[in-house]
């Protein structure tokens, strides 16, 4: 029913809708039926009758007291002229004349406005209910021509509630849903949050710590060295900022949540590749939905931003190592404490008989645009089973440790892909594996060459020597050189860690 229409108007509209031919026939001949013909034809045909607000009532309960109130005004009025001319017709009586005059009406006057004023007031209590009913009344009809609107027939009111009240208990239950779901989602973030806060403070402590012991340790200087000439001291070389470093523990952190870490300690890589220094971020997993990223180059470059502190930090680790051995092996003497190291990296590395010099071939870094293309290729970026399932970002076999079954094994074949705890382990495993497996040999003997003559070793360098670490020899190490260049991989193979202690220019 539309908006807005007139009592007769809306009468004509329900004899439209429930088609009461009686009406529509002396609309046809163009007979004007008053709004009481009209009303009575629908109440003969049981066609329910929109009902108006009882104006009677209104009168009754409003109008008429107000009304009677004016009236007892114009008595006062009447009354205290009258005493007034009493006071002047009557001399004798005089003062008393006139206060028995105007105090008799002046009181009735105030009886009477109470009165009235007590009926208005019993007349707007009993209006409250009859308006609320009518309005009640009104909702409830309108839903009725409405649902009848879409139906052409009368729906009940009791369905009408029903119907209400079920669609009300379904939103309740679906915003208690959604409430318990992002509850339930927000715990982790906030927890993650946090603790990236509070790594992210540790160095501002650690510099306020300094600064309180510098003060205690300084001296009060005696007179006498106060007077003598100071010689200027040689310029000490600045280390680079103390950065302690941030291990993300397995929280299934989501890729929306690293991304905003990434922003928050301004991890970018085109800061990294001009500056050549990377924050210790280490995660110890990837993030579950790192493939619904659709932006391609998105997705290669939160990769590439997990990984490389990883490979980063294990060639940290080796270079630390290779000098201590340039040291050691530099002394006519040497320490048990020394031996004993000697002995842990003679095994480690898999060297036979003492060897010194294989040990210092094996003892070496692995390029990281080769360790960030074989990551790439062997857990597509990040995606692979092996990867979310096991860390397994390099593909390393096995046949009698741990792992995954790969789906299209074959029938005759028994290993598995081997799985780790966390992702540097995964590196770890890799670097060894390249570092002492007798496949590589070709792979050692070509970099420790370019260590002889003092260059970089680079990734597209020794790509031609790792033919072995796949069953497609040729066309896998021009998949790795294809991997480097069209993503710039060549760039981070001299970064470090921004922790990392500046090293002597040590011959290694």
């Amino acid at each position: 029913m539309k908006k807005n229409l007139s009592y007769r108007d809306k009468l004509l509209e329900l004899a439209r809708i429930y088609k009461i031919a009686e009406v529509q026939n002396y609309i046809k001949r163009k007979k004007n039926l008053t709004t009481h013909q009209i009303e009575h034809i629908l109440k003969k045909n049981n066609v329910p009758i929109p009902k108006d607000f009882n104006i009677g009532f209104f009168k009754k309960s409003i109008s008429n007291p107000i009304s009677k109130a004016g009236k007892e005004v114009t008595g006062l009025y009447s009354d205290t002229s009258e005493g007034i001319g009493k006071f002047f017709k009557r001399t004798k009586k005089g003062a008393s004349g006139l206060y028995d005059d105007t105090t008799g009406g002046v009181g009735n006057f105030f009886v009477r406005l109470w009165r009235n004023s007590g009926n208005i007031g019993i007349g707007i209590l009993n209006m409250i209910p009859k308006v609320f009913q009518t309005v009640s009344s009104f909702i409830s009809n309108a839903l009725v021509d409405t649902f009848s609107s879409f139906y052409t027939s009368e729906v009940e009111k009791t369905k009408t509630n029903k119907l209400i009240r079920s669609f009300g208990i379904v939103i309740i239950v679906c915003a208690i849903g959604i409430i318990f779901f992002t509850l339930r989602e927000n715990f982790n973030e906030n927890n993650f949050t946090q603790l990236v806060k509070e790594e992210k403070d540790k160095p501002k402590k650690i510099e306020k710590q300094k600064e309180v012991k510098k003060k205690i340790e300084k001296k009060p200087q005696k007179k006498e060295q106060q007077k003598q000439v100071k010689k200027p001291e040689p310029k000490k070389e600045k280390s680079p900022s103390q950065v302690t470093e941030l291990v993300l523990p397995n929280l299934n952190i989501k890729t929306e949540t690293v991304l905003s870490l990434f922003e928050d300690v301004e991890y970018d890589l085109r800061t990294v590749r001009y500056q050549k220094k990377v924050k210790p971020i280490y995660f110890t997993q990837f993030p579950k939905d790192l493939d619904e990223i659709k932006d391609t180059k998105l997705k290669k470059e939160t990769f590439i931003k997990i990984v490389l502190p990883l490979v980063v930090a294990e060639n940290d680790k080796i270079l630390d190592d290779k000098i201590k051995l340039k040291r050691i092996t530099s002394k006519k003497m040497t320490s048990d404490k020394e031996k004993s190291w000697l002995r842990l990296k003679l095994r480690e590395y898999k060297v036979k008989n003492s060897d010194i010099e294989e040990l210092n071939k094996r003892m070496d870094i692995i390029p990281v645009s080769i360790a960030l293309a074989q990551a790439a290729k062997e857990s597509g970026w990040g995606t692979s089973r092996f990867a979310l399932e096991g860390n397994a970002i390099f593909g390393q076999w096995t046949w009698t440790g741990q792992g995954i079954e790969p789906l299209n094994r074959g029938k005759n074949e028994g290993h598995k892909i081997l799985r780790f705890p966390i992702l540097r382990a995964s590196v770890k495993a890799y670097k060894n594996n390249l570092n002492t497996h007798k496949g590589y040999s070709e792979f050692r003997e070509k970099r420790h060459s370019i260590r002889k003559r003092n260059k970089t070793i680079k990734g597209l360098d020794l790509t031609d020597t790792l033919d072995r670490y796949a069953q497609t020899g040729k066309k896998y190490t021009d998949i790795l050189e294809q991997i480097i260049k069209q993503n710039d991989l060549s760039d981070f193979e001299t970064v470090r860690l921004t922790n990392s202690v500046v090293k002597k220019d040590i011959q290694l």
